[in-house]
């Protein structure tokens, strides 16, 4: 019984750690839980959106010195959102790669 109770409590931190946080809600704890954002980065999040709340991730890359579109594509992958919308930015360079179509190879023609 002792098992299945701390195994329920397991599952149940696990599902918390990995749930969204919205950056105009979250408190520099919430922020600070986020892989990739430190105590430096949070206190310039928070000054941001204590002159107005982010409209969307444009607003929030042009607001908060350091986030472009490649961080904030990583913060989103870690969880960060911008009013509940997880960042759909420029495209990385590696999901360009793999993307792209290979050519198909040249074949020769007989006389």
């Amino acid at each position: 019984m002792l098992k299945k109770l701390l195994a329920i409590a397991a599952t149940s931190f696990a599902l918390i750690a990995h749930a969204a946080v919205d950056v105009n809600t979250a408190s520099v704890a919430d922020l600070d839980s986020i892989k990739g954002i430190g105590p430096g980065t949070s206190a310039q999040i928070m000054e941001a959106r204590n002159s107005a709340k982010f409209k969307d991730w444009a607003d929030f890359t042009s607001r908060v010195k350091g986030i472009g579109d490649k961080r904030a594509a990583k913060l989103s992958e870690a969880g960060l959102t911008v009013n509940g919308t997880a960042f759909k930015g420029a495209a990385t360079p590696a999901a360009e790669k793999k993307a792209a179509p290979k050519p198909a190879p040249a074949v020769a023609q007989k006389p």
